[in-house]
């Protein structure tokens, strides 16, 4: 405790969002794989549970872009513990019992989820930005990486985490235990989180929502097809092939997504490392990334259309799809807090996540319907096509 007391304010600062956004993160992937394979449990099709997750999605793309603006006139500590109260009232409207559970019911309890996690992740990536020195790009691209990377690994234990407290507690049990952890975790932060971090110093106007910044919007852009590029695939389509093709029970599928989450998060973390990024250093293009993971996308794709292709290559091809992603998502978590104008960062980084989120809607939804009408191979052939587009549009982006 005393080596954390002696600790910099803004490190002290850093290591608390951080400690917010994994708890959230944890309780985040666990909902996810809870509702997918409940529902699926239940003898919903797949694109009937990809519409639960409509509002989840949909609120997100409004709440990045309002979040940004809000983030600005209260400050960052008031929308991060704002979307922590929000998550907990998520969790505890889907401990009702099974009767209760309607599909409006679900889908408004998703939507405040939705809410929740954007106003936790744009409060906790705009921080940063905040907390980190002017003209210290290494260590700003080390914290964003670090931050985006332990958040994923902490997404995949969550989902893990959801298959596990499915099997052994059942569905309203696993999302009580669930809320009362989270509570815990926002009375903390309601005492601890710096007042005002974030808080710009002219109040933007909401006619300022858009940004007027090309760069940034080349990054929305590039953001929204990568973002829907994996949710194609990932979302609804890949758990449901994993317990049909597969015969996988809950364990295996939470615990195979949980893995690729972990080993995808640990990439992310690393990637300065991995690229062998130095202060003062050009980064590698994200275009040249991006061209990359297409190539592994329709290698995947052709795979699965393949005769006697065996099973292991497609897990196999995952987990090279997850570690060239990671790099790609990294790279693009860095560039947009990198760029963000930093008198009203929130605004810029919100403006980037809601693109992030409307990337997230539109993979969804298709990963539902193109899964149920031409099944796994479509879905990839759809994502390499849309993470081309992506690397097209990343070639605007100025040099790093």
């Amino acid at each position: 405790m005393s080596a954390i007391r002696a600790l910099p304010s803004e490190v002290k600062q850093y290591l608390l969002v951080t400690a917010n956004y994994w708890a959230f993160t944890l309780t985040d992937g666990a909902l996810r794989m809870l509702v997918v394979l409940y529902f699926h449990q239940l003898g919903y099709d797949p694109l009937s549970i990809a519409m639960l997750f409509l509002f989840y999605e949909l609120f997100g793309v409004v709440t990045n872009l309002l979040g940004g603006w809000l983030g600005a006139r209260i400050g960052l500590n008031r929308t991060m513990n704002i979307g922590l109260g929000m998550q907990v009232l998520a969790l505890g409207l889907l401990t009702l019992p099974a009767a209760y559970l309607t599909i409006p019911l679900v889908m408004a309890a998703q939507a405040l989820s939705g809410i929740a996690k954007d106003l936790n992740k744009m409060s906790a990536k705009s921080s940063i930005k905040l907390l980190v020195a002017k003209g210290q790009q290494h260590t700003l691209f080390k914290w964003v990486a670090l931050l985006t990377g332990s958040k994923n690994a902490l997404k995949g234990i969550g989902f893990f985490l959801g298959g596990a407290l499915l099997s052994l507690l059942g569905f309203q049990v696993a999302l009580a235990s669930m809320a009362v952890a989270l509570l815990l975790v926002w009375l903390l932060s309601l005492m601890l989180l710096k007042r005002d971090l974030g808080k710009a110093k002219n109040k933007p106007k909401f006619t300022e929502l858009f940004s007027k910044s090309s760069t940034i919007n080349i990054l929305a852009a590039a953001r929204l097809c990568l973002f829907a590029a994996r949710d194609v695939w990932f979302v609804v389509a890949l758990p449901v092939y994993l317990a049909q093709a597969f015969g996988w029970d809950h364990w295996w599928v939470g615990g195979f997504l949980a893995l690729w989450v972990i080993g995808y998060g640990a990439v992310q973390a690393f990637a300065p490392q991995l690229l062998g990024y130095k202060e003062r250093q050009r980064l590698p293009s994200a275009a040249l990334w991006g061209m990359l993971l297409a190539l592994v996308t329709a290698a995947i794709a052709l795979l699965q259309q393949l005769a006697n292709v065996p099973v292991w290559s497609l897990l196999l091809g995952l987990l090279v799809f997850g570690a060239c992603f990671a790099i790609n998502s990294s790279l693009h978590s860095y560039l947009i807090v990198r760029f963000a104008n930093q008198e009203n960062v929130s605004m810029d980084v919100g403006f980037y996540y809601m693109a992030n989120a409307l990337g997230r809607l539109l993979g969804t939804l298709l990963s539902g319907w193109v899964f149920l009408q031409a099944g796994l191979s479509a879905c990839l052939w759809l994502s390499a096509g849309l993470i081309f587009i992506a690397s097209i549009i990343s070639l605007r982006l100025p040099k790093s």
